[in-house]
Protein backbone atom coordinates (compact mmCIF):
# COMPACT_ATOMS: atom_id res chain seq x y z
CA UNK A 1 0.00 0.00 0.00
CA UNK A 2 1.35 3.29 -0.91
CA UNK A 3 1.36 6.28 1.96
CA UNK A 4 -1.56 8.41 0.71
CA UNK A 5 -3.70 5.31 0.64
CA UNK A 6 -2.83 4.16 4.08
CA UNK A 7 -2.85 7.90 5.36
CA UNK A 8 -7.08 7.71 4.14
CA UNK A 9 -7.39 4.11 5.60
CA UNK A 10 -6.17 5.26 8.83
CA UNK A 11 -9.29 6.99 10.95
CA UNK A 12 -10.41 6.86 14.78
CA UNK A 13 -11.31 3.49 16.32
CA UNK A 14 -13.53 3.33 19.48
CA UNK A 15 -14.77 0.00 19.15
CA UNK A 16 -11.97 -2.69 19.60
CA UNK A 17 -12.33 -6.61 19.68
CA UNK A 18 -10.47 -8.61 22.51
CA UNK A 19 -8.03 -10.13 20.06
CA UNK A 20 -4.65 -9.35 21.33
CA UNK A 21 -2.12 -7.94 19.41
CA UNK A 22 0.54 -10.46 18.11
CA UNK A 23 3.93 -9.53 19.30
CA UNK A 24 5.39 -9.18 16.35
CA UNK A 25 3.36 -6.54 14.98
CA UNK A 26 4.09 -4.31 18.40
CA UNK A 27 7.50 -4.84 17.40
CA UNK A 28 6.93 -3.28 13.93
CA UNK A 29 5.05 0.00 15.50
CA UNK A 30 7.65 0.36 17.96
CA UNK A 31 10.48 0.26 14.95
CA UNK A 32 8.51 2.66 13.48
CA UNK A 33 8.66 5.03 16.50
CA UNK A 34 12.41 4.51 16.81
CA UNK A 35 13.41 5.74 13.27
CA UNK A 36 10.82 8.73 13.57
CA UNK A 37 12.92 12.17 13.09
CA UNK A 38 12.95 14.12 16.21
CA UNK A 39 14.53 17.47 16.64
CA UNK A 40 18.34 17.80 16.61
CA UNK A 41 18.00 13.71 16.77
CA UNK A 42 18.19 14.30 20.56
CA UNK A 43 15.30 11.57 21.01
CA UNK A 44 13.58 12.99 23.87
CA UNK A 45 10.34 10.38 23.77
CA UNK A 46 10.08 7.58 26.19
CA UNK A 47 7.48 4.98 25.58
CA UNK A 48 5.49 2.70 27.67
CA UNK A 49 3.63 0.07 25.73
CA UNK A 50 1.06 -1.39 28.13
CA UNK A 51 -1.13 -4.93 27.67
CA UNK A 52 -1.61 -6.30 30.90
CA UNK A 53 -5.03 -6.23 32.05
CA UNK A 54 -3.68 -4.54 35.29
CA UNK A 55 -1.49 -2.12 33.16
CA UNK A 56 -4.49 -1.04 30.91
CA UNK A 57 -6.68 -0.61 34.43
CA UNK A 58 -4.32 2.03 35.60
CA UNK A 59 -4.59 3.87 31.93
CA UNK A 60 -8.48 4.08 32.02
CA UNK A 61 -7.87 5.60 35.63
CA UNK A 62 -6.67 8.75 33.29
CA UNK A 63 -8.70 8.10 30.50
CA UNK A 64 -10.97 6.22 28.05
CA UNK A 65 -9.86 3.21 25.95
CA UNK A 66 -12.42 1.72 24.50
CA UNK A 67 -11.44 -1.92 25.57
CA UNK A 68 -8.35 -2.10 23.44
CA UNK A 69 -5.88 -4.38 24.37
CA UNK A 70 -2.58 -2.14 24.06
CA UNK A 71 -1.65 1.14 24.57
CA UNK A 72 1.38 3.38 24.45
CA UNK A 73 1.58 5.96 26.55
CA UNK A 74 3.88 8.36 24.99
CA UNK A 75 6.05 10.78 27.05
CA UNK A 76 8.20 13.38 26.30
CA UNK A 77 11.41 13.93 28.20
CA UNK A 78 12.51 17.81 29.05
CA UNK A 79 15.69 16.97 30.23
CA UNK A 80 16.78 15.90 26.38
CA UNK A 81 14.62 17.84 24.17
CA UNK A 82 15.78 20.58 21.82
CA UNK A 83 15.07 24.38 23.05
CA UNK A 84 14.94 26.63 20.14
CA UNK A 85 17.04 29.67 20.69
CA UNK A 86 15.26 32.43 19.75
CA UNK A 87 11.93 32.27 21.90
CA UNK A 88 13.02 29.19 24.12
CA UNK A 89 10.38 26.33 22.77
CA UNK A 90 10.62 23.31 23.99
CA UNK A 91 10.39 20.21 21.00
CA UNK A 92 9.57 17.33 23.28
CA UNK A 93 6.08 17.32 22.75
CA UNK A 94 6.51 17.78 18.55
CA UNK A 95 8.93 14.92 18.58
CA UNK A 96 6.61 13.20 20.88
CA UNK A 97 3.64 13.64 18.31
CA UNK A 98 5.66 12.73 15.51
CA UNK A 99 6.72 9.46 16.70
CA UNK A 100 2.78 8.89 17.77
CA UNK A 101 2.00 9.23 14.17
CA UNK A 102 4.27 7.19 12.81
CA UNK A 103 3.01 4.21 15.28
CA UNK A 104 -0.26 5.23 14.22
CA UNK A 105 0.52 4.49 10.32
CA UNK A 106 2.40 2.02 10.91
CA UNK A 107 -0.65 -0.03 12.84
CA UNK A 108 -2.93 0.95 10.13
CA UNK A 109 -0.70 -0.45 7.59
CA UNK A 110 -0.65 -3.72 9.46
CA UNK A 111 -4.33 -4.23 9.70
CA UNK A 112 -4.81 -2.23 13.35
CA UNK A 113 -7.38 0.29 14.71
CA UNK A 114 -5.59 3.28 16.22
CA UNK A 115 -7.20 6.34 18.50
CA UNK A 116 -4.56 8.94 19.45
CA UNK A 117 -5.85 10.02 23.30
CA UNK A 118 -4.99 13.40 24.38
CA UNK A 119 -8.24 13.66 26.62
CA UNK A 120 -6.52 12.29 29.79
CA UNK A 121 -5.88 13.26 33.35
CA UNK A 122 -1.85 13.44 33.38
CA UNK A 123 -1.50 13.35 36.80
CA UNK A 124 -3.14 10.26 37.10
CA UNK A 125 -0.67 8.82 34.73
CA UNK A 126 1.95 9.94 36.36
CA UNK A 127 0.98 8.63 39.65
CA UNK A 128 -0.33 5.42 38.15
CA UNK A 129 2.92 4.19 36.04
CA UNK A 130 4.86 6.36 38.72
CA UNK A 131 6.71 8.74 36.11
CA UNK A 132 9.57 10.94 36.98
CA UNK A 133 9.30 14.89 36.92
CA UNK A 134 11.37 15.28 33.89
CA UNK A 135 9.10 12.79 31.89
CA UNK A 136 5.73 14.43 30.48
CA UNK A 137 2.87 12.01 29.31
CA UNK A 138 1.92 13.78 25.85
CA UNK A 139 -0.97 11.38 24.63
CA UNK A 140 -1.91 7.91 24.45
CA UNK A 141 -1.82 5.98 21.37
CA UNK A 142 -4.82 2.97 22.02
CA UNK A 143 -4.07 0.04 19.36
CA UNK A 144 -6.18 -3.32 18.48
CA UNK A 145 -8.34 -4.87 15.69
CA UNK A 146 -11.45 -2.72 15.45
CA UNK A 147 -14.68 -3.39 15.83
CA UNK A 148 -16.00 -0.41 13.85
CA UNK A 149 -17.01 -0.56 10.02
CA UNK A 150 -14.19 0.46 7.73
CA UNK A 151 -13.99 4.20 6.82
CA UNK A 152 -14.32 5.42 3.39
CA UNK A 153 -11.42 6.50 2.33
CA UNK A 154 -13.21 9.15 0.25
CA UNK A 155 -14.12 10.79 2.91
CA UNK A 156 -11.57 13.64 2.72
CA UNK A 157 -13.46 15.85 -0.39
CA UNK A 158 -16.14 16.28 2.25
CA UNK A 159 -14.50 16.48 5.70
CA UNK A 160 -11.49 18.72 5.04
CA UNK A 161 -11.20 22.37 4.25
CA UNK A 162 -10.28 22.86 0.54
CA UNK A 163 -6.60 22.80 -0.89
CA UNK A 164 -6.66 26.45 -1.20
CA UNK A 165 -7.74 26.89 2.22
CA UNK A 166 -4.95 24.88 3.92
CA UNK A 167 -2.24 26.13 1.33
CA UNK A 168 -0.84 29.41 0.63
CA UNK A 169 1.94 29.78 -2.06
CA UNK A 170 4.20 32.52 -1.40
CA UNK A 171 2.38 34.47 0.40
CA UNK A 172 -0.97 34.69 2.58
Amino acid sequence: MDFINIAKKRHSVRSYTSQKVEPEKLEQILEAAHVAPTAANLQPVHLIAVQSEEGLAKISKAAGIYNAPLAIIVCADHEKAWVRPFDQKQTGDIDASILTDHMMLQATELGLGTVWVCYFKPDVLREEFQLPDNLEPVNILVIGYSADKLADTERFDTQRIPMDELVSYEKL
